[in-house]
């Protein structure tokens, strides 16, 4: 059996995933607060081969001696092995609302890998849990809550729904919430040091694999504001994922044309190779 085809084919499969990541964040280019997605590739392990043989010993009992001679090495393919969210700073777009807020990074301090943290809202996730988004596009129920365009409780530092009881609230660049001149709350924002430790869940929310993320408000060198009446755009470079699309595409493409090839061989060997005439 040729190997190649099973490189080829590993590489088409690369191609197509990272196609349709590609296209997740295209979909999404005008969705408030979404963060592109970025692949990562990884060959295979390389497998390393080795030629069995025997050797006869002059003796008289004709004695074999096994050994085995270094061939060199294979490669096995190609897979994309994760996507990671890229929390860059999207652009803030102003639309006059109340209830539309975003988070505009300032200072946020750069981790082991190169890479500054983020910053992000505390949500209740449908089952209870913690859940956490940099989707500001926000809304007050009919309990006066505010939430999600999908429903789900903003949360204030201490872990609890905002109630305001009007869509007419004041927020400071601190995040403190003012509703007819009284002090409600003041919002949960989070902090993650590093943001692949973010798992993204759909619908603009992220979870934490174990445990909470801790409050932004106690990291003493994170610096950030809060914008009322601004939401934050994606952060999707329409110009660069088409780019990244065609790129893609043509690397299936290649690889579709080397398994065409070796289909070809493989079924000139079974019909014709060895026949007899």
């Amino acid at each position: 059996m040729f190997r190649g085809f099973y490189t080829a084919a590993s590489g088409m499969i690369t191609q197509q995933r990272r196609t349709e990541m590609l296209s997740n964040n295209m979909a999404n280019v005008n969705t408030p607060g979404f963060k592109s997605d970025q692949s990562t590739l990884r060959a295979f392990p390389e497998m390393l081969l080795s030629q069995l043989n025997q050797t006869k010993t002059p003796t008289q009992k004709n004695l074999t001696i096994p050994h085995s001679s270094f061939v060199g090495g294979v490669n096995t393919g190609v897979y994309m092995q994760e996507t990671i969210p890229n929390f860059r700073q999207g652009d803030l777009r102003e639309t006059g609302i109340k209830t539309d807020l975003a988070l505009l990074d300032i200072d946020l301090p750069v981790n082991n890998e190169g890479e500054s943290g983020t910053v992000l809202y505390t949500i209740q996730g449908p089952e209870g849990n913690i859940r956490y988004t940099r989707n500001g596009n926000f809304t007050v129920d009919g309990e006066g809550y505010l939430t999600t365009a999908s429903g789900l409780y903003v949360l204030d530092r201490n872990g609890n729904p905002i109630r305001t009881n009007t869509d007419q609230f004041v927020v400071d660049e601190n995040g403190q919430v003012f509703a007819e001149g009284e002090f409600v709350s003041q919002l949960g924002i989070a902090y993650s040091a590093n943001s692949h430790d973010l798992v993204k869940m759909g619908d603009g929310l992220y979870r934490m694999e174990n445990g909470r993320l801790p409050s932004a408000f106690t990291m003493n060198n994170v610096s950030f504001r809060v914008q009322q009446g601004f939401i934050e755009r994606s952060n999707v470079d329409p110009a660069r994922t088409m780019t990244d699309m065609l790129t893609a595409y043509r690397a299936f493409e290649a690889n579709q044309k080397v398994l065409q090839a070796y289909d070809r061989s493989m079924e000139k060997a079974a019909n014709e190779v060895g026949r007899l005439n």
